[in-house]
């Protein structure tokens, strides 16, 4: 029986489904204690008798078979609430289920268990409602863990699950991720259809997902993508994400490795991590790096 949820990333967690170290039943169940007994407050809503069902029938065959998953409170799905994270909406019930849980749950075999908390309306970067209060960020209890995403990415960050939905307009899902140590991916506009209704929503808006591992991004991009008619600005489907990780010449690509992003204020202790990734990176991938480049803003 697992004690704790899995801390590796989704795609070594179905290997462990499929050579038998533990089964999606025992992953769920460690996986509902370990939220239970938080102090993160990443999650607002939990199916735990849906997410018992579909654990207990999971095909491990499939990209994420019997991987546990959060739903962000922005996202739908049939039958659980669809509050905004506002107030006023509190009572309110979904009646479809959004394209990317559909297709992650059904094509990819995740299991959906409940709704991480996010910003009122996706609005700031940062996750705190009156609805629901504060979330935390897993690296230290009391500071925030970004937004609108916050939810999602204090469960992926707080070892709560492997995996969990996010969107982004202006940072909600790259914000949380920066601030939790995950990686965050806004991807190509349409890649991933939103909605239904998706032509009501936010133009500036992409959806995807907070996760532990490149690999774990690549995969889920290659089970939820693909065009669907009633988003009409979705895209044709392509796939080889995960296939071509690594198999990409990098080697004497230019890049500049910028402080301020024409403007902004970097403490000197985190300009001096970033600055030494940077150079790790930029060994690794055969990189050249050019700091002549102006990106100042104009004033």
């Amino acid at each position: 029986m697992a004690d704790a949820p899995w801390r590796g990333d989704a795609v070594s967690l179905v290997e462990a489904f499929r050579s038998g170290e533990r089964s999606p039943l025992e992953e769920l169940n460690a996986t509902f204690a370990a939220i239970d007994a938080s102090n993160l407050n990443a999650f607002c809503y939990l199916d735990r008798e849906a997410a018992v069902r579909d654990a207990k029938n999971a095909e491990i065959s499939l990209p994420f078979g019997g991987v546990p998953i959060g739903i962000k409170e922005l996202d739908l799905v049939a039958g659980w609430p669809d509050t905004e994270a506002c107030m006023v909406f509190k009572d309110r019930i979904a009646k479809t289920t959004d394209t990317q849980v559909n297709r992650i749950c059904r094509i990819g075999g995740a299991v959906r268990i409940g709704q991480t908390n996010a910003s009122e309306f996706g609005g700031v970067n940062l996750t705190r409602t009156v609805l629901h209060g504060a979330t935390h960020n897993p690296w230290k209890h009391g500071r925030t863990p970004g937004g609108s995403s916050g939810g999602s990415a204090a469960a992926v960050a707080g070892g709560l699950v492997t995996l969990a939905t996010g969107g982004d307009g202006g940072g909600s899902i790259r914000i949380p991720a920066g601030f939790t140590g995950l990686v965050g991916l806004k991807a190509t506009f349409g890649r991933v259809p939103r909605g239904p209704g998706a032509s009501n929503g936010n133009l500036t808006t992409v959806i995807g997902c907070l996760a532990r591992s490149v690999r774990d991004t690549a995969r889920w991009f290659d089970v939820v993508n693909g065009h669907e008619a009633h988003d009409p600005l979705s895209l044709r489907r392509t796939s080889g994400w995960e296939t071509r990780l690594g198999a990409i010449d990098t080697k004497g690509l230019r890049v500049a490795v910028v402080s301020n992003f024409g403007g902004g204020v970097v403490s000197p202790a985190m300009w001096q991590i970033i600055e030494q990734t940077a150079e790790n990176l930029i060994k690794i991938a055969g990189l050249q790096r050019r700091d002549s480049v102006d990106v100042s803003l104009p004033r």
